[in-house]
This record gives structure tokens, sequence and C-alpha cells, in this order.
């Protein structure tokens, strides 16, 4: 089990303590305020070096300081014992693993690798084109660090683009055009190489929690073709537009995915508990798809993703959680958590950013 515990100062409303994660299953149970959520966020800190909730890392230390800190231990796949240290002060942050200082956050990603259910995962299905293309990207990055580089030259070059464009400075697009064909092609040929792998996944899930079978992930390039020089004629012929606009108006920061069954739009005619059901299992499909790319299990954070499906594919969702390192879940005071619960799981109660095992 990677996390061990993990220890606070002034973050949010938790108590400067160390809370011991010795266990395969740990369920955090409050009621909402309370701090559950709280503690989730302090470990997706600790393992991506951001926050799930928040881009204004203010908000993370309690008010009245101007700092705060998470130190997690945890154990690797060589039963090693490290620490990740995120530390905020005077406005900057500091990230240390084994006290040593990471400069960049993408050195975090495959060290203690989880994925998050979250409400907020309904975007991914019925949110902007961007929030979806925020998914895949995700999913690419988790198992292939890689990737990070590739989506970041693209958007260095999209961003140079742009300020050209807004600048009216026509005698170097041709240079950038270039460069944004090459570097905006790969991104497209790894998100439909991964889209293509993962619908294998994530339909079968589908079918078997929902009865709904042929439901997959439709990619929709904006560039239709994928070699250099059609991209170029394209965005030539493209350029008054762009010039007009101000910006790129076509690219993989264009594209388009969606949830398709036989030829048809999904969501669209979907039910709210069906669109759920498609966000939470694209979880699922997420988790499974890393371990059969890296063949290691990613932790599980689950906040309170399961008040909104009904007891039968509540049932069934449950039963066909993806195999994992560790489990961590958030749960309302009443819920049957016990129905989940092994005999070695560690039941927290949360009040007031505090904590009891009893």
């Amino acid at each position: 089990m990677p996390f061990l515990s993990v220890s606070f100062a002034n973050f949010r409303n938790i108590a400067d303590d160390t809370l011991d994660l010795l266990s395969k299953e740990v369920f955090l149970v409050g009621k909402n305020g309370q701090g559950k959520t709280n503690i989730l966020e302090s470990l997706y800190l600790s393992a991506y070096g951001s926050s799930f909730r928040t881009r204004k890392e203010n908000e993370l230390w309690k008010k009245g300081t101007d700092s705060c800190s998470v130190r997690v231990i945890f154990r690797d796949e060589s039963e090693r014992t490290n620490t990740i240290s995120v530390m905020y002060r005077d406005g900057k942050k500091r990230i240390e693993k084994n006290a040593k200082q990471i400069s960049d956050r993408k050195e975090l990603v495959n060290t203690i690798p989880c994925v998050l259910y979250s409400h907020d995962d309904l975007d991914f299905v019925t949110g902007t084109p961007e929030r979806k293309r925020f998914f895949i990207d995700q999913v690419l990055s988790m198992y292939d660090s890689s990737y990070i580089d590739t989506i970041r030259n693209y958007k260095k070059i999209l961003r140079t683009r742009n300020t050209v464009l807004k600048e009216n400075r026509n005698e170097v697009l041709d240079v950038l055009d270039v460069q944004l064909a090459q570097a905006g092609i790969e991104v497209v040929e790894r998100r439909r190489s991964a889209i293509r792998e993962f619908n294998q996944i994530f339909a079968r899930l589908y079918a078997e929690v929902s009865g709904i079978k042929d439901v997959t992930i439709e990619y929709s390039p904006s560039w239709k073709k994928s070699e250099v020089s059609t991209v170029m004629i394209h965005l030539a012929e493209r350029r008054t537009l762009d010039f007009s606009m101000g910006t790129s108006s076509s690219g993989p920061h264009r594209d388009r995915i969606r949830f398709m069954r036989k030829g048809s739009s999904f969501v669209s005619t979907a039910s709210t508990g069906q669109r759920r059901l498609l966000s939470l299992l694209l979880r699922n499909a997420q988790a499974q798809f890393y371990t059969e790319k890296n063949g290691k299990k990613p932790i599980l954070l689950m906040d309170d993703v399961l008040l909104e499906l009904d007891p039968e594919k509540r049932q069934r969702f449950t039963a066909l959680l993806p195999e994992y390192d560790q489990l961590f879940c958030t749960f309302l005071p009443g819920e049957p958590y016990e129905r989940y619960q092994h005999s070695s799981t560690r039941v927290y109660h949360i009040a007031g950013g505090t904590w009891s095992d009893q």
C-alpha cells in the first residue's frame, strides 16, 4: 500500500497532525464541510503537485496564515519508504521528494499514480470540448509522461502563433505553421491511438454495468488529415480568418470528443443517471487502462461518487472496480459503507478537520 501516512500544517481546515493510512482501504465518513475531501485533496496534491479543486493556491492554507504544507510517507514498488512534501510559503511552492527539490511536476506523475473520482467528472461527459480533451490528455500523461512534453510543446507553439496573429506579423507564419503542424499531428496521432485502445475497455464496462451496449467515445480531430503538407495547406487557407479572429481557429486545441451509440449522440438522450454512470466508468477505464499499459495498480480516490446511482447500479459498479493498490472513499453519515468494507478496512470519522477511528 503506497500511502503510509499524511501530515498537515495549516492545510485547509485539517488539524496539524499525522493521519495513519496503513490499510489497503481507508474510508472517511462525515458530514459535508468537515474535511473529508480536503484529505483526498492532500493525497492528490502529493501525487501530482497541484490541487484538483482550485488553481488559486492561496486557498489551500488556513485563514490568517501565509503558508501550509502536506507531507506523505509512501512505499514504492521496491518496498522502499519515501517522502514527498509540498510546501507553500510567501506565495511560492516547493516540492521535495526524499528532501530533494523537484523542479517539474512531471517528475511526480508515475511516482504515486492516483485516479480521482469526483462530482466534477460529469464535465468529461456533458462539459466543454476543452474538459473532454483534458480527460484524454490526462489518461495519456498518466501512463506515458513523455506525452506531457508533447502537449506542452504544441501549446507553446500555439501561444506564439496566436501572438503573431494578434500582432499581424504575417512574415513569420510560414515557419510557425510547419512547427505547429508537426507538433499538432503528434498530439492527434497519440490521442487517436489512446482512444482506440481505451474504447475497448470503456465500452465493455458500460455495457456490463448499464446493460446498454455499443456506447463508445468518438474522436473528431480538427485536422482531418495527418500529413504535414496537407495541414500546411489547411492553415494557409484559414489565415484570413485567423487574422480576423486573432487566434488559431483549427488544430488539436479544437478537437471534439463525443459519446456515441450506433451513429448517434448518446449523451443528448441519456438520463441523468446514465450520464453520471458514464463519468464514473471513465475513471474505472482510466485505472484499468493504466494497469494494462504499465502493469501497475493505481490508487483510487473516490469522493462521494456513489450517491447518485440507484442501488442496483451501485452494486454492479462496486463489483467492477478496477484492481487497485489502495482505495480511499468518502461517505456521508448514514450511507451503508459497511457493505463495502473488509475486515482490514480503516474507517475514520471526520468532524471539524479532526478524525477518530472509534
